[in-house]
């Protein structure tokens, strides 16, 4: 048994796991995990095994394992530590109460969930929310992020953004866990009274990190090609979508140039002249920032030596430019995956162009 005298307040507990106060004695009431022995009164004091406890509690919620069977998969962590008397003892039980946990949720999901044929993966996709948020059907690795940001854990986004990445590739992680996250966090945002900030926030933070981190790794781009210029047009400050196209452009070795958020109209302009580029990405996330005469302008720059000047291709980008045919030398890619695609093949083009003018020269 452990000390009372020696255990730790809730709130010493909390800013040691990275969750708040409230969190930790709402998964007391809900769901019994709170200390084995309470000190004078009802206060609680956590002993190693309740904090091994909790540990686990928290891995699993931010893995995507419902809070419910988490909390079971836990208690077996606390009662094997009272048992053996330490706390290395956690490792192993923890393996094991995790897989059971998962079993328990993929079993759950089976019987209840419309979705895949039980001899897929049930536990890739279910319809349990994240932290109570409004996810609808989603990848587990998303419920996990949502409940970690809710949570503010910030060590757990970092985690299960880099495990998606590094499992699923750039696309499906931003179509599938980061984009829907962050809808959702948006959503609740703007149904609750301007509640959730901080969760939008610190979350955007750690998305763009994680793109960047993305972008910064990829293979070198050491090709002479004409870069992609990645800009939003002015007034418009939401750069993420375009962070992960720049990373799933340095994923694929092309050659980029991120100008970020709300560039004015005669930096982006100096930018095409100086640079050449391939392709000029325009990102606008509403109508009301959404600005037609400057990706006419853009389409229509020339540049090159006399008698073989060229334009960039632009690629309109964002719902922001919904509502009108794109003009020509425009195109409007419906997502990541399309706009990679279309830039892809534009730079296939122009390798295919080059070789067939050195066979010319030839």
């Amino acid at each position: 048994m452990h000390d009372t005298a020696h255990g730790i307040t809730t709130g010493a507990v909390a800013r040691r796991l990275g969750v708040s106060p409230t969190t930790v004695r709402s998964w007391d009431r809900r769901y019994g995990i709170g200390p084995a022995v309470r000190g004078d009164g009802r206060h609680r004091r956590w002993g190693p095994e309740d904090v091994a406890m909790l540990e686990e509690m928290c891995r699993l919620t931010a893995s995507g394992v419902p809070p419910a069977e988490a909390a079971r998969a836990a208690r077996e962590v606390r009662a094997s530590v009272e048992d053996d008397g330490t706390v290395a003892s956690v490792v192993p039980v923890a393996e094991a109460a995790a897989a059971s946990a998962v079993r328990r949720t993929a079993e759950t999901e089976t019987e209840t969930a419309p979705g895949p044929h039980p001899a897929e993966p049930v536990t890739a996709r279910g319809p349990a929310g994240g932290g109570g948020l409004p996810l609808g059907d989603v990848r587990q690795e998303c419920r996990g992020l949502a409940r970690a940001a809710v949570r503010l854990d910030g060590p757990a986004m970092e985690a299960l953004l880099q495990a998606a990445l590094a499992e699923h590739g750039l696309v499906t992680a931003w179509e599938d866990i980061m984009a829907p996250t962050l809808h959702a966090v948006g959503r609740k945002w703007e149904s609750s009274g301007d509640r959730y900030v901080e969760v939008e926030h610190l979350l955007s933070w750690h998305i763009s990190t994680a793109l960047r981190r993305a972008a910064v790794t990829g293979p070198a781009q050491a090709s002479p090609a004409p870069p992609v210029l990645l800009a939003c047009v002015p007034s418009e400050q939401h750069t993420l979508p375009l962070e992960a196209l720049a990373a799933g452009l340095a994923e694929r070795s092309l050659p980029t140039r991120m100008f970020g958020a709300a560039v004015p109209a005669e930096a982006l302009d100096a930018a095409v002249r100086r640079s050449g580029p391939a392709a000029v990405v325009l990102w606008s996330q509403a109508r009301s920032t959404a600005n037609h005469a400057l990706a006419r302008h853009v389409a229509g720059t020339t540049f090159g030596v006399r008698g073989a000047r060229t334009a960039a291709l632009v690629l309109l980008a964002g719902p922001g430019w919904l509502g009108r045919t794109p003009a020509p030398g425009m195109v409007r890619p419906a997502g990541l995956r399309e706009a990679l695609g279309v830039v892809a093949r534009l730079y296939g083009e122009r390798a295919d162009e080059a070789e067939a003018a050195e066979r010319g020269r030839g």
